[in-house]
């Protein structure tokens, strides 16, 4: 069972130079992912004066999104696993893949990579405005907590089905591009209603730099609890007992 697997760590591991690296890989890949994801929303205000809202800049901010997370998981993956996401991180967690020592500092390190791309993108653009994630006029903080917590379960399965399961052979290779299609898809379904985040360090870098908080919690609480759920399924039901065996950071 997932809970028996949970690992604490050693305080050691801070100063390890391979999660140290682990970390760092985090970093620069959510400062990519952020870079284009959140830039391609700014970019499309510009040219067509604050038209990432309509149709075009949703399907130009999906297309966004996927390509720029293909990028980041591939560039991750064999030095950090290519978490680029809190939410994936705290699935890895709870499935016994990482230790909670090591996952904080890869928290640390996707937050810090998020702000970091929202303050280049701030600075590069000469001040436009890094927009903070909020919820459309017609949409409660419920509805968006169970956006949230749907798309995010379809994201952190597809990453254990994809890049955490050790029967997942060669459907592996294809791990980055089908992580990034299911963000992209879910960016279509609900991008007009919450912004569609489904990744805490995405939501924390523009809220930063914008001090914007509005409901921000909503893009914590809904990604962690859709995380949580696909990794307790995915191992309790389709990773056996008999089979399961913590990954090294080089595989996830």
């Amino acid at each position: 069972m997932p809970i028996s697997q949970i690992a604490i760590g050693s305080p050691a591991e801070f100063g390890q130079a391979d999660t140290l690296k682990a970390a760092l890989a985090e970093f620069i890949s959510v400062l990519i992912f952020v870079f284009a994801g959140e830039g391609s929303g700014m970019a499309f205000n510009k040219l067509t004066d604050d038209g990432s809202t309509t149709p075009a800049g949703l399907v130009a901010a999906a297309l966004a999104h996927a390509f720029a997370l293909f990028v980041a998981v591939s560039i991750g993956a064999n030095i950090s696993g290519g978490h680029v996401n809190p939410a994936v991180t705290f699935g890895a967690f709870l499935g016994g893949h990482i230790t909670l020592i090591r996952g904080i500092l890869y928290w640390i390190a996707q937050l810090l990579g998020s702000v970091v791309a929202c303050l280049l993108l701030k600075f590069s653009t000469g001040g436009l405005t890094t927009s903070a994630f909020s919820l459309s006029s017609d949409v409660t903080v419920w509805n968006a907590v169970v956006f949230e917590i749907v798309m995010t379960f379809g994201l952190v399965y597809t990453v254990y089905a994809t890049a955490v399961d050790p029967k997942k052979g060669n459907i592996g290779i294809i791990a980055p591009i089908a992580i990034g299609f299911i963000v992209g898809a879910n960016i279509l379904v609900g991008g007009a209603f919450d912004g569609a985040s489904m990744n805490p360090a995405v939501s924390f870098g523009p809220a930063v730099v914008s001090w914007s908080w509005d409901n921000h919690w909503v893009y914590w609480v809904g990604p962690l609890i859709g995380s949580g759920i696909a990794a307790l399924i995915y191992e309790l039901i389709f990773i056996s007992p008999n089979t399961h065996e913590p990954l090294p950071a080089t595989d996830f």
